[in-house]
């Protein structure tokens, strides 16, 4: 609503009589407006004269999505390291000759440093700036990469990596903040439509782009330009995002909660440690233990948040948003979907690589097509909102259908299963988790106010990895029992070990489309 600013004395006179020259009328008239919009909260009006440009709404015009583009660069490859070193691994190995376990850690040590920094690294942002966390985070991903490509052994090389963890975790939750802050409410779910696509193409490019460089062998350097390849593209988005990404912060933004994101720290260890690491040693006795005090540390870091809160503090994370049913619902969901989406791409690099023969570059080819379908189905979903949670029961079905099929084309062909024989079932999967995907992150959002979104995405972010973790820890069980030691390129073996595997997709998506009617239906509209 527009206030009109009173005008000289205010009001209709009978017969007006001037007892100052008409300038000082003017400008006591001008100063009286000034000081009533001021009482009353609203901007002065702009004096005469030549005026800078007014500079457009953050919510409107090409800026805000100008700046979603770079941030999603940062999303893409936060999300393509995770999967792009997956294929160099046995190059790596060769070449630095490391031990299983070195491998190992080059591999999860990314993730776990991810994993356990994402609340944080989305609440540094909410208190020193998004932009300010998101270019620090991609300087240092940029210059560990840098470190990664170099690194003259395995030790250097898990360090590097760990650098690597933290950075990503700088980068990623500025996404979600800067489409809530910064994108029009109406706009929010085209803006997820582009993050849930980039997430997934990041997710299955690392294969095929990783596959092409390794083939390439660039100057004869073998692994190390998978992580070249991040440096021209992280030093060209650094300069862009220095010109053209805003700067925001929240509102109430206080001092870093250091003891709440210390406990959740080791809380987080605990549990992401023996998921990530446990398959590869065999599940030990230590894998065990760890998860069991991740109990008591987790209930610990909700007894020190209750503690800061009732001190007047700013808690690392308010408990009362997990309690809340669409986020706490649509966080579940989060949980149960990348449960399924890590698990499947481990379980069909292994078949597709160890048991149908193909190498890395065959491999990522045979993902093109169910990448394709994901970026095509996150793209419309977008553009299906108002339809709410049916886009959502439509993604679960449509996959859980994709995996039901999958199963019975790999039981069917028995040993003489092909990888392109795959395609078609995993073209209804790729569209069913693009069109879940998608609206899912924007229906967990929808309800979180700008003061909050930071926390918000960190909770959501480390949902994902969590939820990955567990898949993949869950999957590697029923996929290497029924394997038992099968020689490689045993196509039968590997055929029915992937059918075992993908029960559990299967479960997890009937699990989705049976949570989905508790999440609130005006969560499922804004998705």
């Amino acid at each position: 609503m527009t206030q009109t600013p009173p005008s000289g004395t205010g009001g209709r006179q009978a017969a007006p009589v001037r007892t100052t020259p008409p300038e000082a009328g003017q400008r006591a008239g001008r100063h009286a407006g000034r000081r009533a919009r001021s009482q009353a909260g609203l901007p002065a009006r702009p004096q005469a004269g030549p005026q800078p440009r007014p500079q457009a709404p953050a919510a409107g015009g090409a800026a805000p999505w100008r700046a979603l583009a770079l941030v999603l660069v940062g999303a893409f490859m936060a999300v393509l390291d995770t999967f792009i070193v997956l294929v160099a691994a046995p190059a790596i190995q060769a070449d630095l000759h490391a031990s299983a376990a070195d491998v190992q850690l080059i591999l999860a040590g990314y993730q776990l440093t991810y994993a356990m920094a994402l609340i944080t690294g989305a609440r540094l942002g909410d208190r020193f700036g998004r932009k300010r966390l998101f270019m620090t985070g991609m300087a240092l991903f940029t210059l560990s990469s840098v470190g990664c490509a170099l690194a003259p052994g395995s030790g250097s090389l898990i360090a590097a990596r760990l650098v690597q963890g933290l950075s990503a975790a700088a980068m990623f939750p500025q996404v979600f903040a800067v489409i809530q802050v910064l994108i029009p409410a109406g706009k929010r779910p085209k803006a997820f439509g582009a993050l849930g696509a980039v997430i997934g193409m990041a997710t299955m490019s690392g294969q095929l782009i990783g596959g092409v460089l390794i083939s390439a062998d660039l100057f004869g350097s073998s692994w190390r330009p998978v992580f070249w390849v991040n440096v021209p593209v992280g030093v060209v988005t650094l300069l862009l995002a220095g010109v053209f990404l805003p700067e925001t912060r929240a509102p109430e933004a206080r001092r870093l909660d250091l003891p709440g994101a210390t406990v959740l720290t080791v809380a987080l260890f605990l549990l992401v440690v023996p998921l990530v690491e446990g398959r590869s040693y065999g599940w030990p006795l230590w894998t065990w233990l760890c998860l069991a005090g991740s109990v008591p540390a987790f209930a610990g870091f909700c007894l020190v948040e209750r503690r800061v809160a009732a001190a007047g503090g700013t808690p690392l994370v308010r408990l009362g948003l997990l309690a809340e049913r669409p986020f706490a619902v649509g966080t579940t969901l989060v949980v149960l979907t990348y449960a399924g989406i890590n698990s499947l791409f481990l379980v069909l690099s292994l078949t597709l690589q160890d048991g149908l023969g193909r190498d890395a570059l065959g491999a990522g080819l045979v993902y093109t097509p169910f990448a394709v379908a994901f970026f095509a189905a996150s793209l419309i979903a977008g553009r299906l909102a108002r339809y709410g949670r049916h886009v959502l029961q439509l993604g679960a079905l449509t996959g859980a259908v994709g995996f039901l099929a999958t199963i019975a084309l790999i039981l069917n062909a028995g040993a003489t299963l092909t990888a392109w024989e795959l395609v078609p079932t995993l073209l209804l999967v790729g569209g069913g988790n693009g069109l879940l995907v998608t609206p899912l992150l924007n229906a967990v959002l929808g309800n979180v106010g700008p003061e909050e979104v930071g926390m918000a995405s960190g909770v959501l972010s480390t949902g994902q990895q969590i939820g990955g973790a567990v898949g993949v820890a869950l999957v590697g069980i029923l996929y290497y029992g029924v394997l038992d030691g099968a020689a490689q390129h045993d196509t039968g073996a590997y055929g029915q070990a992937l059918a075992a595997a993908l029960v559990l997709n299967v479960v997890l998506a009937a699990a989705v489309s049976a949570l989905l009617p508790f999440l609130p239906e005006a969560a499922g509209r804004r998705a």
